[in-house]
């Protein structure tokens, strides 16, 4: 800043500062009042839930969990069937474990063989389209 040598300019250089402080202040009280919406339960609760149902990542994960557990299950009833046999139900908590982890950490490899089993398995059309 220049030095001031009148009473004019000082005045003036008050009046510019006093502005500046003024507006500084509002801006100050805005993101004060912005903070404070943002830091309510509420909101904290709406904005985490928001981007929890906007991640891709989080629903793929969620959908790889459900369908280890599911195939999990599946696999232990087809191992234990109606058997009260311990033996067999150990068996099938086992294999549950393995194939519920298996699925849930790799779904990307289980969904293309899928895809590939389901695109090479001949379809009844096709079949009596190709017979003469």
């Amino acid at each position: 800043m220049e030095n001031i040598s009148s009473v004019n300019g000082l005045q003036n250089a008050i009046q510019i500062l006093e502005f500046e402080q003024t507006y500084k202040e509002q801006l100050l009280k805005k993101q004060f009042l912005l903070t404070f919406e943002s830091l309510k339960p509420v909101n904290i609760l709406r904005s985490t839930i928001h981007e929890a149902a906007t991640s891709p990542y989080l629903i793929d994960n969620i959908l790889g969990a459900t369908v280890g557990l599911a195939s999990g299950y599946i696999s232990r009833k087809i191992t234990v069937g109606g058997s009260g046999n311990r033996f067999r139900k150990l068996l099938g908590s086992v294999i549950q474990f393995g194939v519920t982890n298996l699925v849930a950490q790799h779904p990307d490899t289980i969904r293309s063989i899928g895809q590939f089993i389901l695109q090479h398995i001949p379809r009844k059309k096709e079949m009596n389209s190709e017979r003469p």
